[in-house]
This record gives structure tokens, sequence and C-alpha cells, in this order.
């Protein structure tokens, strides 16, 4: 049986074009009846200044990180920022974390790329304890608070966030740390992902669930979407980005979207993709990926087509569907949210 689906709205990164034109398309996605917008960070604009603008911009619509950066902040300072955008937005704010990749984490911020799910979960007890408003203490393999040999006191958080309990999303792409997602998060941030080839990561989340005993869980993928009439055409305006994952972000032997390319079924084309990439043939790598890949983890085509594709997404068990607009003029761009929000009524699954 097909379940309810929410809409969401990935602005992606903040790349210093028309910033009147990202703020304008989370304002339409609100009126638009849109549940979420997410902004995303990397190496350029962070995520929490720009949730912070589209804040003061939208009254009702949720607000949430695609993600936080966890070498990026320490668990203290992510929660503070998580409690004042939920105190600033009237309780709209969602917090998404994520490990980033070697080349990020080591190159940027300085910080070794080593057990990243045993540090993710240290990180989430953390900021749970601290917007729990509970003097904090933690002793654990990556953090000691207070310090042990210092003047460092167990302090709480002064800010009041709006609610009780600020939801936390993972994004995760390996099997455990979707087992983690399932065990620790209130939901997961998905890229890659194919309706038609989504049974395992799910029964990794499955798992973490059960070992918590919870089954309320959101599960939320990024989906790039273009609409119009050619498929062939719509798909290259997605190719360059998913080129960049699957075969430039991260290095030859970490790459964790190669890595689920290969789980899909497209191991040939991920390690041509992957090959033409770093010998910085990207317009090669961009036609390497397979059509059936691009359009499987996307939405493409007319109205209608993207409508049914949205069924095949609510079967699939997505609960909230953050669409992600392809690099197009800003006029364009707002069309294509309204298409969007035509297809969600079309589809008859989203709410």
């Amino acid at each position: 049986m097909t379940g309810s689906m929410r809409l969401g709205l990935n602005l992606g990164y903040w790349s210093g074009a028309d910033h009147g034109a990202n703020v304008a398309l989370a304002v339409e996605a609100e009126h638009l009846g849109f549940s979420s917008v997410w902004a995303a960070e990397a190496y350029g604009s962070d995520a929490a200044t720009v949730l912070a603008y589209v804040a003061a911009r939208t009254d009702r619509i949720g607000l949430g990180s695609a993600v936080f950066q966890i070498p990026g902040r320490t668990p203290a300072l992510t929660a503070m920022t998580a409690a004042t955008l939920d105190a600033l937005s009237g309780g709209r704010f969602r917090l998404g974390l994520g490990v980033s990749g070697p080349q990020v984490s080591e190159g940027w911020h300085g910080v070794r790329f080593d057990k990243p799910l045993g540090r993710t979960r240290e990180y989430i007890e953390i900021v749970r304890d601290i917007l729990d408003r509970k003097p904090l203490r933690h002793e654990g393999e990556h953090w000691t608070l207070p310090l042990p040999d210092g003047p460092g006191r167990p302090l709480r958080l002064t800010v009041h966030p709006v609610r009780e309990h600020i939801p936390i999303y993972l994004a995760a792409v390996g099997p455990k740390n979707l087992e983690l997602a399932g065990e620790v998060a209130d939901g997961w941030l998905a890229v890659f992902f194919s309706p038609e080839r989504s049974a395992d990561s799910l029964a990794h989340l499955q798992s973490g669930l059960d070992r918590a005993g919870r089954s309320d869980f959101d599960i939320v993928p990024t989906v790039p979407v273009v609409v119009g009439d050619d498929i062939e055409r719509c798909a290259d305006l997605v190719r360059p980005g998913a080129a960049l994952y699957v075969g430039g972000m991260g290095s030859r032997e970490h790459n964790f979207y190669n890595a689920a390319a290969v789980r899909m079924g497209f191991g040939a084309a991920a390690a041509e993709v992957q090959e033409r990439y770093l010998a910085r043939d990207y317009a090669g790598a961009a036609a390497a990926l397979p059509l059936e890949l691009v359009d499987e983890t996307s939405l493409l085509g007319p109205v209608e087509r993207i409508a049914d594709r949205m069924v095949r997404y609510a079967e699939a068990g997505v609960t909230t569907l953050g669409v992600s607009l392809a690099d197009v003029p800003a006029e364009v761009q707002q069309d294509m949210l309204r298409a969007v929000a035509a297809a969600a009524e079309r589809s008859g699954v989203c709410v």
C-alpha cells in the first residue's frame, strides 16, 4: 500500500549566484505547500547562515541542514546552532548531520577521517544531551567533556529550543551507516535513491530501527528534477552533478557514492566514470553515466511522468521527497518548482 509523502526542496550549496533567487525559491515552496526546505555545505557557504536567512523570509515551512559537517563543528557548537535556529524559526528546524568525506574532513577541517561510525554515534549522543539541557558530561573514545585535567565544568545549554525534541537526520550511504541512522536518528538523508533498487538499503535501515525498537522515521532522498519532453536532454542536466559524486567526491580508494553505484549494479559504469573524472575528463565522465542510473535516481520528463515516478518513491517507503532543481535560469527554476507541485497533486500520494 502506498503511503503519503511530503515534498521538500533542497537548495543545495549556496554557490554565490543570485541569493535573492534562491530565497525566492524557498518562499515559493512555502506558498506551494512544501513541508521543508534544506541547505547544504561543503567548502563554500555554510548551511546555518543560509537557513537563518530563509527562516527570516518564511513563516511555516520546515528548515533542515542537509548537512552540517560533523568534522567542521564541535558537538556543542552544533547543539547551540540547532537550538538557536529552532528558537529563531519558531520551532521549524531539523538537524541533518554527516561525516563528509576524507578529502574535506582532512583537507579543509584538519580532522582525521577515522572511525566515522563511532565518532558519529558519540557526536549525536552529546548533541542530544545538550539539547535536553542536561549538564554536559561525556566520557567516550572521541570526546571527554569536561576535560578531566583542567578547570572545565559540566555546563548546561542556556538557550531554550521551542520544541522538546529537535529531530536529527543522518546522511548515510553505506550499510553500517544506514544501520546507525535507523538506530540513533529520526530520519535518513539519502542520495542516489532508486525506488527500484532500494530494498537492500532499507533493510539495513530497518535493522537499526529494530535494534532501537522504533518505527517512526523520516526517509528523505534528495532527487534531482528536470521538467521537459526529451528524457535524454533532461538527463544531460543531471549528469555533471552525478558524475562529480560518482567520480570525484572522494579518492579512488574512498568514494562512498561510487561504492553505492556499484551496489546498485552499475559497477562497470562506476569504474569508468571515476577513471575519467580523476583524469579530469569531466565531460567523458558525465557521458559514461548510464541513462538508467540517472533516470532511476531523478525526476525527469513531463509532469505526467514525474507524477508516476513520485508514486514509485512513495511505494518504496519515502516519506519526504526532497527535490533539487536543475541549474537553469531562476525563472525556469520557478516554473519547475510549480511543475513539481502539479505533479505531486496529480500523483495522489503527496500531502
